[in-house]
């Protein structure tokens, strides 16, 4: 099973997304069995590491946070299982970047997997240190509770 995670630029959100998930899918042992990447909908920021800020928060929280940023490309549409959007510009962006109608409904808003008043992971590129630590937050619930579902479907599988 594989996880793509999709904000605007690939720097902030979805990097963070992914780490926080590939440090749960360690920690429950099955990153055998699930895998996840990070992606954007746009090019903007191309080949740049995650935000420095994110970094720092991540990193405050034993998260490793690597990679580089990407656009999300016809070849992710095919591979995921699951393509998770922070927001709801990010899910009308992604589904124009589909190459294919069907494959539109792999695509989901990753606040499904979070409380009810939440329904956007925000983004905090313009704002302040307090912005990447609500947003952390929101990650590891959803993060979570993701987890806890895709484990439910691969157990009921085996």
């Amino acid at each position: 099973m594989h996880i793509l995670f999709v904000c605007w630029g690939n720097i902030c959100r979805s990097p963070a997304a992914e780490a926080t998930f590939r440090k749960l899918l360690k920690e429950r042992s099955v990153e055998n069995e699930i895998t996840c990447d990070s992606a954007g909908t746009i090019g903007q920021h191309q080949g740049n590491p995650p935000d420095p800020r994110m970094q720092k928060a991540a990193k405050a929280r034993s998260i490793p946070l690597g990679g580089t940023a990407r656009i999300a490309n016809d070849q992710d549409f095919h591979d995921a299982d699951l393509l998770l959007t922070m927001d709801n510009f990010n899910f009308s962006e992604l589904s124009k970047l589909a190459p294919d109608s069907s494959l539109v409904s792999k695509i989901k808003p990753f606040c499904d997997y979070v409380r009810p008043d939440v329904n956007e992971v925000p983004d905090p590129y313009y704002g302040g240190e307090s912005g990447f630590e609500n947003v952390l937050n929101i990650l590891d619930e959803g993060c979570v509770n993701l987890l806890n579902e895709l484990e439910e479907k691969l157990n009921s599988q085996k």
